[in-house]
Parts: structure tokens; sequence; C-alpha cells
């Protein structure tokens, strides 16, 4: 029996719920990328990234193949990059929107 489908959008957003895995993503926007890499540019132990990177992987956000000793990570599609750069727009509007509102209570100087 499949779940429904907003069960599944939950669980994708829950998968995006943690900074290490956003900034991988973010990093693999750029081009494929071995864990080497990765780890210079993310401040976690290597145990760590591996835990995370395992998620995105179990999630099907990325995909690993081995490349000599190394391993390559990519996102599995283009859309997760879409995905990211939606999430920067709402959350400069979000932003946007809030500063307004404080420009706003500011200028007021009552709070109403």
């Amino acid at each position: 029996m499949s779940v429904p489908l907003y069960q599944a959008k939950a669980e994708l957003f829950r998968t995006l719920g943690h900074p290490v895995r956003i900034r991988v993503l973010e990093l693999l926007q750029d081009g494929p990328k071995p864990v080497s890499a990765l780890l210079l540019e993310i401040d976690v132990e290597a145990s760590n990234l591996s835990q995370q990177l395992a998620v995105l992987r179990r999630a099907g956000l990325v995909e690993s193949t081995r490349d000599g000793a190394s391993v390559m990570y990519t996102l599995s599609t283009p859309d997760v990059a879409d995905l990211l750069a939606a999430g920067r727009r709402i959350l400069g509007s979000v932003l946007a929107d809030r500063d307004g509102l404080l420009v706003q209570l500011q200028a007021d100087g009552r709070g109403r």
C-alpha cells in the first residue's frame, strides 16, 4: 500500500530539515563531489557526514558512485537544485515581509 502524497511530501521536507544535509545539497549543485571535498567544506566529523549522506541517499536526493578509492556524490535530479532555489526565494520573501513589518512598527512607534 502506498502512502498518501501529503505524507510523502512531509517526509521529504523532514529529510531537508537538517543543516548539514542542506549544505551537502548546496555544494552538489556545482556537480559531483567526493566525500573528501565535502568534508573540507562542511565542519563536521566524517562519521556525521556519512550518516547525513546515507539519509539523503535513502531519500533518493543524491546518488553515489565509487571512483577508485573515492566515493562521489551527485544530485539525483536537477529538481533538487530547483527546490533549493525555491526555498531561497521563499525565505527571501518571508524575511523581506518581516523586515517590512518591522519598519512599519518602528515608524508607527505605537506597535499597532
